[in-house]
């Protein structure tokens, strides 16, 4: 591919495919901010907001859909996460790899990012990517993290952040200046959940140390999450996620809970069985919480990780190895909230599926709960599947069985500054599927009705859900 511009393809009305569409996105989305409720962003580097050391930095490093990409070229592993090879080196290899990402969502993320924050319209390939590798790495001398969240209209965005994390970053960011967005935690439990690992009791030590308790049964471990749980809502958390596999929901009383707990206390490891009795009171209790907060709790559920057992030895989790799982998910996932709803401690809940086999399944739980004081939502098309297809069979399977009018819409789920013309792409992406539909007379003709309808879905509709401002 030695094609020069990318403003062959990404041009103004790029996925935009009729005039209604234009409209829709011109007039009523594009000027919407952005509430990116949830993302893996490093807080601290937020709070020291100093400019980047260059692209790598920002663009490759921690990037595991880049670097999945790369190995599936087969690059050698030394250029997508070796110690000793030049960042030069390593932009090179993913020059060299982004032509051939093409039909993957990675060819347009990566052109829309240099064209959004960089003013770069040229295609990232070998012969270009000495020029780009300079251009960019001359402009992040000056651009700030603050700044490249500004220039994207973010309002606020939600990190993650386990419950032993002192959280001393946001409250820098707090009692800084207000030039940046709202910058708010996320609690995200998942390591309470590992009662079988090597390393869980040394995680209750700091647990319990934090929350200045010693965890030596269920009651001293619920306590000191619940007291963790008070210390992020003091420091502005109201949204919770959990990462499973599928929801734990076996039966379980407090007595056979906590004499598991105990008999881990003690050095044993429980059976699998007893594993996941644990864990579905744990977490039937920490959404009693969550609900005892006002806060909205999250479910990412269905992902595989870490298959390839040597690399995760080598380089640790989350480094491009996950997986859709085929897990299981209606049976559970209805139990939980109907205990909880049986108790009225169901709080506000996002959804996310990562099976698209399982799309109508999330389409149609939310139905069965949702009440005039509680809102449960199917989230928008995650990690494999935020690409157009993805996000378009999400959108229409949400419109043919829910409301699509109620959606939260979309959120950036990385871990990468430059990430946030996601954004743009699921909002281009909307109005393209409500103009067509008007356009083909399955919609009536009415603009302002269907463009308010987009704000909302942008915007407002989750502003309204979270509540982070109580």
């Amino acid at each position: 591919m030695e094609f020069k511009s990318t403003e062959a393809f990404i041009k103004e009305d790029f996925l935009l495919q009729n005039k209604t569409a234009e409209r829709l996105y011109f007039d009523y989305a594009a000027s919407m901010p952005i509430i990116d409720y949830h993302n893996h962003l490093p807080p601290d580097v937020i709070a020291a907001n100093q400019p980047f050391k260059g692209i790598n930095e920002i663009w490759l490093d921690g990037d595991h859909y880049k670097w999945r990409a790369m190995r599936t070229l087969g690059i050698p592993e030394k250029f997508i996460t070796g110690k000793e090879t030049s960042n030069k080196e390593k932009f090179d290899q993913w020059a060299y790899t982004v032509p051939f990402t093409a039909g993957n969502p990675l060819f347009h993320w990566t052109h829309l990012e240099l064209q959004r924050y960089f003013g770069i319209n040229t295609l990232l390939q070998p012969s270009t990517s000495t020029a780009i590798f300079e251009e960019t790495n001359r402009q992040l001398l000056d651009l700030t993290p603050k700044v490249l969240l500004n220039d994207m209209k973010v309002e606020m965005l939600c990190t993650t952040d386990d419950p032993i994390d002192d959280l001393s970053a946001h409250q820098k960011i707090a009692a800084s200046d207000k030039r940046g967005p709202e910058v708010l935690p996320g609690f995200r439990p998942d390591n309470i959940f590992g009662i079988e690992g090597e390393q869980y009791l040394d995680y209750l030590k700091t647990l319990g140390s934090l929350a200045e308790t010693k965890i030596e049964d269920l009651d001293s471990l619920l306590a000191a999450l619940n007291s963790r749980i008070d210390y992020f809502h003091q420091n502005g958390c109201r949204i919770s996620d959990h990462g499973l596999e599928f929801t734990h929901a076996s039966d379980f009383t407090h007595a056979q809970a906590n004499a598991i707990l105990k008999k881990r206390l003690s050095g044993s490891l429980p059976s699998t069985e007893e594993a996941s009795l644990f864990n579905s009171c744990v977490l039937y209790e920490l959404f009693v919480m969550y609900n005892d907060h006002g806060w909205t709790q999250q479910l990412h559920l269905g992902a595989l990780r870490g298959n390839n057992q040597k690399l995760k030895r080598q380089l640790g989790a989350d480094v491009g190895c996950d997986s859709i799982g085929d897990f299981d998910q209606a049976k559970n996932l209805s139990k939980l909230l109907g205990m909880l709803n049986d108790k009225d401690k169901l709080t506000n809940t996002i959804l996310y599926n990562l099976n698209p086999a399982m799309n109508e399944v999330f389409a149609t739980m939310p139905g069965n709960f949702n009440n005039e004081k509680v809102e449960i939502q199917w989230g928008t098309a995650w990690w494999f599947l935020d690409q157009k297809d993805g996000m378009e069979l999400q959108m229409r399977t949400l419109s043919n069985m829910g409301l699509l009018s109620k959606f939260i819409g979309m959120l950036t789920d990385s871990r990468s500054f430059l990430s946030f013309p996601r954004h743009e792409y699921f909002r281009r992406l909307l109005c393209n599927m409500i103009g067509d539909d008007i356009e083909s007379g399955l919609l009536p003709n009415d603009t302002a009705f269907f463009g308010n309808m987009v704000e909302d879905i942008c915007y407002h509709n989750l502003k309204k859900f979270i509540k982070y401002k109580n």
